[in-house]
């Protein structure tokens, strides 16, 4: 498990435990017509990314919002807990989910189980 901000996932899920909470490696399909989360894609890098896809453009930080509003209701936690740590421009990114890393990798890996295999 990698804490440099690299997407490498541990037990094939995109998510790595940092000092104050956990990172999420995700890959973002904005203007979709449906907001959802797709499943787990394979990076090239080898790590893997959680694909979600969300109805706002890619414009002004539109799909970020919905990005961050979308996880923090699937994950069952507070907008204002979730940012963006990487990527804001980019389809590529790291999200950032504060609290202690021990409390909240058994509940993100349940939230995540539905997509646990590759899409």
């Amino acid at each position: 498990m990698s804490t440099s901000g690299n997407c490498v996932a541990a037990l094939a899920l995109p998510l790595t435990a940092a000092p104050d909470g956990v990172r999420l490696c995700v890959r973002l399909q904005p203007g979709a017509s449906t907001e959802r989360i797709v499943g787990l894609v394979a990076e090239a890098d080898g790590g893997v990314a959680l694909k979600v896809a969300v109805t706002a453009p890619p414009a002004e930080g539109r799909a970020n919002d919905a990005l961050l509003r979308l996880l923090a209701r699937t994950m069952g936690l507070p907008k204002r807990d979730l940012s963006l740590t990487r990527g804001a421009a980019d389809r590529r990114k790291l999200v950032h989910l504060a609290g202690d890393a021990a409390r909240l990798m058994p509940r993100l890996e349940q939230a995540l189980a539905p997509w646990s295999k590759p899409a």
